[in-house]
């Protein structure tokens, strides 16, 4: 059954697809009408969203402030958005906070804690923790990254293999899947034929 609410919907998802700033500023003015911890994170992942990290960051911060509420997806949130400034050294500090969450592990969270890692120059720790977003099926972009990480550090064999992997593994994917990562497989496919 439709319904006139159901439109509304609809029409207001298709507005902030297009106009995404919109989004925000609706987004804006609920956090003046009713300042929540939710209408707070609600208004800094439209922020994340759209790119503008510096916006998101002071919101995530404020939104930490209130010990009431369970920190993980915001911490986690904060991290994504210091990493796209190249905030490496805040990335490294609030991983520290949330690092014995069973969610951090082996997710985008922990990788981007990899790359923080290797660009502060410690090499191991970052190996240690790239390594673990190597999951069959999944993370093709993230596991394209982590073989040239191999490769930069001369261990060609690992790297190869894990290169094969996504290779092999692209060779059964769905048509849909098959085009959003379409550059990262002929990045693969590019890589493996120069070995």
């Amino acid at each position: 059954m439709y319904n006139k609410r159901d439109a509304k919907k609809i029409t207001n998802e298709i507005t902030h697809i297009i106009n995404p700033t919109k989004k925000v500023k609706d987004l804006e003015k609920q956090l003046q009408f009713s300042e929540s911890y939710q209408n707070r994170v609600n208004l800094a992942d439209a922020y994340l969203e759209i790119k503008d990290y510096n916006s998101a960051i002071p919101h995530y911060l404020e939104a930490l402030e209130d010990s009431s509420q369970s920190d993980f997806y915001v911490i986690k949130q904060l991290i994504e958005a210091y990493f796209n400034i190249e905030d490496c050294k805040s990335v490294i500090l609030y991983v520290e906070k949330i690092k014995e969450h069973p969610e951090f592990k082996k997710s985008r969270t922990q990788f981007l804690y990899g790359l923080a890692l290797e660009r502060v120059g410690k090499l191991e720790e970052a190996e240690e923790n790239l390594k673990q977003i190597d999951i069959r099926y999944s993370f093709y972009n993230e596991r394209l990254i982590y073989a040239k990480f191999l490769l930069s550090r001369d261990k060609k064999e690992q790297a190869k293999e894990v290169l094969e992997d996504v290779h092999t593994e692209s060779q059964h994917m769905t048509k849909p899947n098959k085009r959003i990562y379409r550059g990262t497989i002929l990045e693969v496919e590019k890589i493996l034929a120069d070995f």
